[in-house]
């Protein structure tokens, strides 16, 4: 059964022997050669190592996906699916021992079987394939090949505790996605490595690790077939693992096949779980076996015919079917995915009417070859190639050329998260493949090199997406200084106030406060904030001194917020007056020394001081005549009572206090500003908007805030939320009317009447301010006047005040009321 032999050997030994460098060493000695290899990833790996020996011209790439083959090429590394039949000097297959797998292990037992080197054949696998070697190949000369250096059990360590230089091993993308965030949370970021990602984006993220752009690696179960990393520790995350049947646990010849991946040649490595306990937790007499490189040896492995009939359908299937030779190690393979849409292909009427020659079963049996990358199940998979079957088995037997553009136009965006660039890459290595194929497509080549750069942009998209996601560049940088020495972290701040670490932005210095990068998240955001902490106390000193020192056009008030230019540094409390506001410091600048927090509240003191003066000096007057020893009670009582309702209060509830007013009394309180209305008093500045606006926020301290009136407005609606004396509007009837021009009626009012005979005052006044007439007769009736006649025919009468005549003199109004009671006649 087996080939005649030709100077086989069986390298055989643990991982980290050198077996693939022994292999491309011979090959390259050699005139030409093949090697076949587990993984795409790495056919592509040693493909770069013999081209750089070779030259590209020389050296051949085949896999599923990609062919590069030159004219010339003499060299051929391959996955072990794709190795061509050529006559070479060499031949090598690596990672033999997979003909125990249960998906793919009838490929590796033919090609251990068949394939052959002219010169020279190697056949690479671990020590556990020595009895299949000596049973199916018995002339071969097997070589022990010993590990370089010591492989040792380091104990069960949590992720947060791992040393650097590890690798992370876990059996799922959710697991390696799960596994690299927390890596990234808590050291920075890791790198990605799982066999569905392309050549490009594996290529990528490993030379973040190799550079040491980061310090840990996630990586599937891909990494125990030959990936060459620079690893110290190799750490589980789980030893069970799903082989596409059943979840199960790794068999100890597994275990070591990936942890063999720490060391490197001559130095040492180590491995270890994540959990001390459970199914994750190494057994000792697993740890034993692997540290002693003893495993239990291989009884059998998987067998598929090799040589087809393709005569028809059923004699295809009933070859794929056909049971190993007897008295051989070898099992018949599970029905692999190719021989299962095969047969739900066979049931289908149209494929058998189409399928009535030996080429046509070759075409059937190649579309059903085609592999599920995307791993969407048998169904999905076979509709698939039904569909394709269907394009390559009618009119002149290639898939439409409108149908495969669409197809991959699809694809051609690097848009969305890390799983949705993953899917697309997995889809469009489908379309690669098909366009592999040499009379599938009416130009393969140019349509192998569409899916080529489509692949590349969305290699390059998945690894930058892998990059953001599961690496922060600033966490690193920041772990690597704070390892070492953390007074010398090299923070720098610029002159927005953007603080960086060797040159990554960790935040910004927003006044005196550090605002973590929007970025960063949960554990790094604590991280970050003790870095800046340590080298930001000059910077922030700086500006206090020249918060200290600033000028009083930097500063603002902002409701009761203190803004100095922009930025929120205090705000106002409630002092022993409403003119003497204090001051509340943010709490921001706790940050600040005790002589620096002093510095800058006695300058804002002196700021809010100077404001009240400048915008409400009323209010600064009022209080001090209210602390005034020198003042009167009478005079202290009314400033104190107008200080404290912000200037301006109604006249009746201090009538006491003001009938004992002396003509000074009353001089200083007009110095002062204030009007001592008919109805009320109050200081006519306060109405205007801005002293209007630091009233307000005064009055805010203390109690709820007076409403903001319309700018403008003179009279308001009585159910306005601002129509309220302490808003500067007395109501009236339906109306509320701005003091100020209720006092200007009043007075016009005065100056009209005659003693206490009747008049009839002018409608131009206060039709001009809006009154309604009902408002006009409540406010004459405030007054202390009184319709005469029926329904006012008379005019109006003085009947006496109810408050007070008004004392503070204006220019009269002349007979502005003659001509009202004609408007309130009509």
């Amino acid at each position: 059964m087996a080939a005649p032999v030709q100077n086989v050997t069986a390298v055989l030994g643990p991982t980290n022997t050198g077996k693939t460098h022994l292999a491309i060493e011979r090959m390259c000695a050699h005139s030409s050669g093949i090697i076949g290899f587990p993984l795409r990833l790495l056919a592509r790996e040693v493909y770069d190592r013999v081209v750089a020996l070779k030259g590209a011209h020389q050296v051949a790439l085949v896999t599923g996906e990609e062919k590069i083959v030159p004219p010339g090429a003499r060299w051929f590394l391959c996955t072990a699916e794709s190795m061509p039949s050529h006559d070479t000097a060499f031949v090598a297959l690596d990672e033999a021992q997979l003909g125990a797998d249960s998906e793919r292990g009838h490929v590796f037992t033919d090609r251990l079987l068949h394939v052959r080197g002219r010169e020279e054949t190697m056949i690479l696998g671990s020590e556990a394939l020595r009895p299949m070697v000596r049973a199916l190949v018995p002339d071969a000369e097997i070589v022990a090949r010993p590990r370089f250096s010591t492989l040792s059990y380091a104990g069960a360590k949590k992720i947060s505790r791992l040393p650097k230089r590890s690798a992370i091993v876990a059996f799922s993308a959710e697991e390696v996605y799960a596994v690299a965030e927390m890596l990234r949370r808590l050291r920075g970021g890791a790198a990605v490595v799982m066999g569905a990602l392309s050549p490009r984006t594996r290529n990528a993220q490993v030379a973040m690790f190799q550079a040491g752009e980061v310090d840990y690696l996630v990586a599937t179960d891909a990494i125990g077939m030959g990936l060459n990393m620079d690893v110290a520790h190799v750490a589980f995350a789980s030893l069970n693992k799903f082989d596409g049947r059943r979840q199960r646990r790794l068999t100890v010849a597994e275990m070591a096949q990936i942890a063999g991946r720490a060391g490197r040649h001559q130095r040492d490595g180590t491995f270890g779980a994540v959990t001390e306990e459970g199914p994750g937790a190494f057994l000792p007499e697993e740890i034993l076996a692997i540290e002693e490189h003893r495993f239990p040896r291989l009884e059998e492995l998987y067998w598929r015919e090799g040589q087809l009939d393709l005569s028809s359908i059923d004699a295809l299937v009933a070859a794929l079917e056909r049971r190993p030779p007897p008295g051989t190690p070898l099992r018949a393979a599970p029905q692999a995915m190719d021989l299962a849409v095969l047969k739900r292909l066979a049931d289908e009427g149209w494929v058998r009417d189409r399928v009535r020659t030996a080429s046509m079963v070759k075409r059937l049996w190649a579309a059903c070859g085609v592999p599920d990358f995307r791993k969407v199940g048998l169904d999905p998979h076979a509709r698939f190639v039904s569909r394709l079957f269907g394009h390559l088995s009618e009119g002149r037997g290639i898939i439409p050329h409108q149908w495969f553009a669409d197809e991959i136009q699809r694809l051609d965006t690097i848009a969305g998260d890390v799983e949705t660039l993953a899917g697309r890459l997995a889809a469009v290595r489908t379309w690669a493949y098909i366009a592999q194929r040499p009379d599938w497509l009416a130009d393969p080549a140019e349509w192998a090199e569409r899916t080529r750069a489509i692949e590349e942009r969305l290699s390059d998209g998945l690894h930058a997406g892998l990059t953001q996601r599961f690496v922060d560049k600033r966490t690193t940088a920041l772990i690597r200084r704070i390892g070492a020495d953390a007074g010398a972290l090299p923070v720098t701040i610029g002159p927005q106030g953007e603080v960086t670490v060797e040159d990554h932005p960790i935040g910004r210095l927003d006044g005196f406060r550090f605002v973590v990068e929007p970025g960063a998240r949960g554990g790094d955001r604590r991280m970050l904030l003790a870095a800046a902490e340590k080298r930001l106390v000059p910077e922030r000193a700086r500006r206090a001194q020249a918060l200290a020192d600033a000028a009083d056009g930097e500063f603002a008030l902002d409701d009761v917020t203190i803004r100095w230019n922009g930025t929120a540094v205090a705000s106002l409390g409630a002092g022993v007056s409403l003119a003497r506001a204090r001051i509340v410091l943010d709490r921001d600048l706790d940050v600040l020394d005790r002589t620096a927090r002093d510095r800058v509240s006695a300058r804002l003191e002196t700021w809010i001081a100077a404001s009240v003066k400048k915008r409400v000096p009323a209010l600064a007057a009022l209080d001090a005549i209210a602390r005034d020893p020198a003042a009167g009670p009478a005079l202290r009582t009314v400033a104190a009572a107008l200080e404290a309702a912000g200037g301006l209060t109604q006249r009746l509830p201090l009538r006491g206090p003001l009938e004992a007013l002396t003509q000074e009394d009353r001089r200083r309180l007009r110095i002062a500003g204030i009007t001592l209305g008919a109805l009320d008093l109050f200081d006519p500045r306060l109405l205007k908007p801005e002293p209007s606006r630091w009233r307000r926020a005064l009055l805010g301290l203390r109690a709820a805030a007076p409403p903001k009136p319309p700018i403008g407005a003179t009279v308001l609606p009585r159910g306005h939320v601002a129509a309220t004396l302490a808003a500067g509007f007395r109501p009236l009837g339906t109306q509320a009317v701005r003091v100020d021009l209720a006092e200007r009626i009043a007075r016009a009012a005065h100056d009209a009447r005659q003693g206490r005979k009747p008049f009839v005052p002018d409608a131009a006044l206060a039709t001009s301010m809006g009154l309604e007439p009902a408002t006009f007769e409540r406010l004459m009736a405030e007054l202390g006047f009184r319709q005469t006649g029926p329904g006012g025919e008379g005019g109006w009468v003085w009947r006496g005040r109810p408050a007070a005549r008004p004392t503070t003199p204006t220019p009269s109004s002349g007979n502005a009321f003659a001509g009202l009671a004609e408007m309130f006649a009509r």
